[in-house]
């Protein structure tokens, strides 16, 4: 039987970047994903904030042009309310290019990933997997999705808010204009969240995402109709693909560590609810988990569990939240053609901002010391 120290579950960005956060500290990492490519089933549009550019080294060459406007529009399509900011708000990559290049630094740190293996349960310091021999584990890490098998296997939280979103991604004719980020706010296709068009200069991304309960008439069907006059769309000059999947709005959940192991990306419900964006939180709770796992594992020391505390960053989520359910209720036409319009208000615009380009959209992630302190990121 295979003995690691830490097995993570899932080689998305979360688990990606976890395993080699956990290798650079000399830990025995090992990653397996039941997908034998990691182009296969990517559910995230790709988009990455200012604030994430920043903070983290991304490949710019699997980067897109930098997005500065953002245009948001009523159901009626008419007079969209333009925010224009004076840098690069947001670029959008290439996520496959992006996930074998997390795959490759997480290898070279000396993390080992292993595709096409199937988590199927964990007890007992031993993981289980479909057709294969098992693993020894003195701790696994769930980054296995909004709908975490490893959460249910740890007895650890579980999301149970969601919307779900889907998109068509096709290839569009180079050398236009600048890429402008449309937001459609209609809930007659996207109820209680709403339609998006941008492009990373080379695809098209054009999506829908709201809440299933309300979509009648089924997703894919509700895209169609959607993208068939989506404001800003560029005309396929490819084959067009299709992704998405659910996507938990709840908030951090609470309880996101034990003795056996922790959560990180959508199964730690570490998404913006208002904006429904993850992967600025992916990368900034996966630092942290891998600092509290290596010294967890160095010292044993169960309080040092307690630096990854979702209780304490849910308290931090509080305006977000509501305004998540606010978003939610917006089910009418008539409600969304007002709400827009209340955006081009001062007071409006000035709000609008704050949500697309402050700095603001997931809160620094820290925990608290044994002493009682709060631990910036770098220090836990």
């Amino acid at each position: 039987m295979e003995t690691v120290d830490v097995l993570v579950v899932g080689a998305g960005l979360a688990g990606l970047h976890t395993a080699r956060r956990l290798a650079l500290r000399g830990v025995r990492v090992l990653v397996v994903d039941r997908r034998t490519s990691l182009s296969a089933g990517i559910r995230t549009t790709g988009i990455f904030v200012r604030r994430t550019l920043d903070d983290f080294d991304l490949p710019d060459h699997l980067l897109g042009p930098g997005v500065r406007e953002v245009l948001i529009y009523p159901p009626s399509r008419r007079a969209p309310v333009r925010l224009v900011s004076d840098r690069d708000e947001y670029r959008v990559a290439d996520m496959a290019g992006v996930y074998a290049h997390a795959r490759r630094m997480a290898e070279a740190a000396g993390a080992r990933v292993r595709l096409g293996t199937r988590y199927v349960g964990t007890g007992s310091g031993v993981a289980r997997f479909a057709g294969t021999d098992p693993a020894a584990a003195r701790f696994v890490i769930g980054a296995d999705g909004a709908r975490s098998r490893v959460a249910r296997d740890l007895g650890l939280d579980v999301n149970r808010r969601f919307i779900v979103g889907a998109e068509l991604v096709h290839p569009i004719a180079a050398g236009g204009s600048a890429p402008v980020f449309h937001c459609v706010l209609d809930p007659r296709v996207a109820p209680g969240y709403l339609g998006w068009v941008i492009d990373d200069g080379r695809h098209a991304h054009v999506g829908v995402a709201g809440d299933p309960a309300a979509m009648r008439s089924g997703l894919r069907h509700l895209l169609d109709d959607f993208a068939a006059d989506a404001p800003g769309r560029g005309a396929p000059t490819g084959p067009i693909a299709r992704r998405g999947g659910p996507i938990p709005v709840g908030g951090v959940l609470r309880r996101l560590a034990c003795p056996a192991g922790l959560l990180v990306g959508d199964a730690a419900g570490a998404v913006s609810p208002l904006t429904a964006g993850g992967l600025d939180p992916c990368l900034r709770m996966s630092d942290l988990a891998a600092a509290v796992t290596a010294e967890f594992l160095r010292t044993g020391d169960e309080g040092v569990l307690r630096r990854y505390d979702g209780a304490a960053l849910r308290a931090r989520f509080r305006g977000r939240l509501l305004l998540r359910r606010a978003f939610a209720g917006i089910r009418s036409p008539l409600v969304a053609e007002a709400a827009v319009a209340m955006l081009r208000s001062p007071a409006g615009l000035a709000a609008a901002a704050r949500v697309l380009f402050g700095d603001g959209s997931f809160p620094d992630v820290a925990g608290p010391a044994p002493d009682g302190r709060t631990l910036p990121l770098e220090a836990a």
